[in-house]
């Protein structure tokens, strides 16, 4: 392993294979299947620790505030938890779009849970690091466990699943889409029926909140349109990212190729295990 102050550690993306709401409860939240696997799209954080009880992030991010951060706001939950006494700089290479429902912020706190536990040795069990990362957002557990999961529930109830790792071409439409917004449409479907073992029935995958998606916001749609003609396009989480299916990375390359220009894309894998995994044995 590289040393502490030179390791570049990956905070990976997340698809939403499947988004299935079930109905929602009388607290107001919708119980769902969804199905998160990762890819090897990421964003990349380095810690260097201290000897003071500081606690830097740079750069900041345009628009959130140091300590708004989830980055930071992990850091300060670990230290504070663990009684940790020491500080640490952080650095972040952010790569991964925001607001765009593949998970680069929950995925960039539960890589500082994670790395911190490790450099700090601190010695938290990673149940406890799961929990910890439910209270900063639902997808968080799902990055710290580092397993392809089915999430019941709310999102909360996880299972380690194994699918297939094909190649994906993700398109991010620039337009920013509201989860809240979604969720408390009246037109969202709220009654898909439970499927068990949902994780082996690919042909019944679905995202439930794609078409209320597409109808507040055209340009979802219409990437979904253009990415149909060279696989199965479908939006990941809330949006506004849409990906498509590729048996190999020279297919996914060439459809890429035809990206209409002024359009983002990105040919990824999708990964079982989390990048940030192998870096930790």
């Amino acid at each position: 392993m590289q040393s502490v102050t030179s390791t570049w550690w990956p905070a990976p993306a997340k698809l939403n294979l499947c988004l299935h709401i079930n109905g929602r409860r009388a607290d107001g939240y919708h119980e769902l299947q969804t199905l998160f696997q990762f890819i090897d799209w990421c964003d990349y954080l380095r810690f260097t620790p201290r000897s003071d009880d500081l606690i830097t992030l740079t750069p900041a991010i345009d628009g959130v505030a140091n300590d708004d951060n989830l980055i930071v706001r992990a850091a300060q939950l670990l230290r504070q938890y663990s009684g940790y006494q020491g500080g640490v700089d952080i650095e972040l290479d952010k790569q991964l779009p925001m607001g765009g429902g593949i998970g680069g912020g929950s995925s960039d706190a539960a890589t500082t849970l994670v790395v911190l536990n490790h450099l700090w040795q601190t010695q938290v069990s990673v149940d406890e690091l799961a929990a910890m990362g439910l209270t900063l957002g639902a997808d968080v557990p799902v990055f710290v466990r580092g397993f392809a999961a089915m999430a019941d529930g709310v999102g909360e109830q996880l299972r380690s699943v194994e699918v297939n790792e094909p190649y994906y071409l993700v398109v991010v439409p620039n337009v920013s889409v509201s989860t809240q917004a979604v969720f408390s449409h009246p037109n969202l479907t709220r009654n898909s029926v439970k499927i068990p073992s949902l994780e082996l029935h690919p042909e019944l995958w679905q995202n439930d909140c794609q078409k209320v998606v597409c109808q507040q916001h055209p340009q979802v749609a219409k990437a979904l349109s253009w990415l149909l003609e060279y696989a199965p396009s479908k939006m990941t989480g809330t949006g506004c990212c849409v990906f498509g299916e590729f048996s190999s990375k020279a297919d996914a390359l060439a459809a890429l190729d035809h990206l209409p220009q002024g359009w983002t894309a990105k040919v990824t894998k999708g990964c079982n295990r989390s990048p940030l995994l192998a870096l930790l044995c």
